[in-house]
């Protein structure tokens, strides 16, 4: 039986991979190739020197969330940018510009994706441009018709977040969210699935670990292959006040970001000076609702904006001298960003 779940879930991995692969066409595959080339020339020579345009982007559909997750910035109301919605004539306009050269589309920052109502037909504008979509919803709106939509969309990866097997450890993190709500939703899309006969979406299970859900993370993966998703994810928890200790670090040190230090407090998980540079500043970046650019993820507030794409085109702010300026920034030194000192990611090459 092990043996065959192994094989069930090696399977629907390669199959994931392979999808993505598909959508590399050869200018794609030569445009990935001189951003690579670039970063690495970047690294050795401490300049930066950027040779393409970018392999992966993120857009932001909304800020929009209704839930109230004390660790975001959507669910604290904490933002100092306006909240609002994706028009999909912009993000249709983006994706022209960019289309040639992308092959991933990750369709989430801050925000619910499915509160804006225009989600899903983006979602299928970029996947007839044969870019690999993925998106991450705390699945409270998939209902049947949704759940149908987001079969027929062409979404290739579906990432729900599920912190929790029981109601009361869900909601200890995801305030306001009904675990029974995340369950019928994802057996929805499962159903869609096979009754389309679709390959997509590749539906993950993402469990962030907590001390208040730690106990359960056996329990994730039994549930996820009970409702048969195609994997689940155990990831850190990303803490914004940790230094001196926080009740949501995980006792399990195998669980944290975090790690207690002789003196009592808790270290960052900055990867060492002798690691500067970031991949992601390379290959990709994220567009805010309104079309800001900002570097990656981790600005979650949009404080280091680095172009607009309603006043310049996606080229033009690429290759501009601010974006200059913070890749030279990040090639001296990683712990003089702020963005950067909270960060877990940093010189791999991934997506």
């Amino acid at each position: 039986m092990v043996l065959i779940t192994f094989v069930q879930i090696s399977f629907t991995l390669i199959s994931d991979n392979l999808n993505i692969i598909s959508k590399l066409t050869f200018r794609r595959t030569f445009n990935a190739g001189k951003v690579i080339a670039g970063y690495y020339f970047s690294k050795w020579t401490k300049k930066p020197h950027q040779w393409g345009m970018p392999i992966s982007i993120a857009i932001e559909p909304t800020t929009s969330c209704n839930l109230r997750c004390p660790e975001c910035p959507s669910g604290l109301r904490s933002f100092s940018r306006e909240t609002g919605m994706l028009e999909e004539k912009f993000f249709q306009k983006t994706i022209d510009e960019l289309h040639k050269h992308i092959f991933y589309l990750t369709f989430y920052f801050q925000g619910e994706p499915y509160l804006n109502p225009k989600f899903l037909e983006m979602a299928k504008y970029a996947s007839e441009k044969n870019i690999y979509t993925a998106t991450s919803t705390n699945a409270h709106y998939m209902d049947d018709e949704n759940s149908k939509r987001t079969v027929e969309s062409g979404l290739d990866r579906l990432i729900i977040s599920i912190d929790g097997t029981t109601q009361e450890s869900y909601q200890s993190y995801r305030i306001g969210g009904d675990l029974q709500k995340v369950i019928e939703g994802t057996k929805n899309i499962l159903k869609w699935k096979k009754e389309l006969k679709s390959k997509t979406p590749h539906v993950i299970f993402q469990f962030v670990v907590f001390r208040q859900n730690e106990h359960e993370v056996k329990e994730i993966k039994k549930l996820g292959k009970e409702i048969g998703v195609d994997e689940v994810k155990i990831k850190s928890a990303q803490i914004y006040d940790y230094e001196n200790g926080n009740e949501r670090i995980p006792a399990k040190e195998e669980f944290a970001r975090y790690k207690k230090t002789q003196e009592g407090k808790y270290s960052s998980p900055l990867l060492s000076e002798g690691e500067n540079g970031c991949w992601k500043m390379w290959n990709s970046c994220v567009i805010t609702w309104d079309g800001k650019v900002v570097p990656c993820c981790f600005d979650k507030d949009a404080k280091h904006q680095l172009g607009n794409l309603k006043e310049k085109t996606f080229k033009e702010i690429w290759m501009n001298d601010s974006y200059k300026k913070f890749r030279t920034s990040l090639l001296k030194s990683r712990k003089e960003i702020d963005i950067c000192s909270n960060c877990s990611e940093g010189t791999k090459i991934w997506l």
